[in-house]
């Protein structure tokens, strides 16, 4: 009966042995597929930091398929603290924006994060988050209750700073 109890008792052993190093010889195969831990994916990544990003010189066509803009192209010209946007295809031709002040952040690779203000009562008049790699742009103008538009953006003309 001892006997017994101990071949049961050695192969529950065995199968739990057996069951664990499956287990970590499929973990050791998969964690090569698989994303990197966090720790390793960080020191690959844009540290984060509130250093803007000068866009003086940059013309940008923002054109808008998606939302409130949707059929608008405008054109954004940048100076080293303002930026002046002018519709220039779809139904806001003609329209007279002022200019605005504007604060660029990077926030990822070829991404910057834009605000527009108001350069009398620091407003926010817009906010675009445009990813350069994807030619993307996602706008909200605050002002209705679906201020959102997304599309694509063309980089007409570079300004000296390079994109992040």
């Amino acid at each position: 009966m001892f006997a017994t109890k101990r071949i049961r008792l050695a192969a529950a052993a065995l199968a739990v042995a057996v069951a664990a190093s499956g287990t970590a010889a499929a973990m050791a195969s998969t964690a090569s597929a698989s994303p990197k831990p966090a720790a390793q994916v960080s020191a690959h990544h844009a540290r984060v930091s509130l250093n803007r990003f000068d866009l003086n010189g940059y013309v940008i066509n923002a054109k808008y398929t998606l939302g409130r803009n949707t059929g608008n192209t405008f054109q954004q010209t940048y100076k080293h603290s303002t930026v002046q946007g002018v519709p220039i295809a779809g139904p806001n031709v003609g329209t007279t924006f002022p200019p605005e002040d504007y604060v660029a952040l990077p926030i990822g690779n070829h991404q910057l994060y834009i605000t527009w203000l108001d350069p009398k009562t620091f407003a926010i008049v817009d906010v675009f988050v445009m990813n350069f790699a994807t030619r993307t742009v996602y706008d909200y103008a605050p002002g209705s209750a679906h201020p959102e538009s997304a599309g694509t953006i063309t980089v007409v003309k570079c300004g000296k700073d390079r994109l992040p």
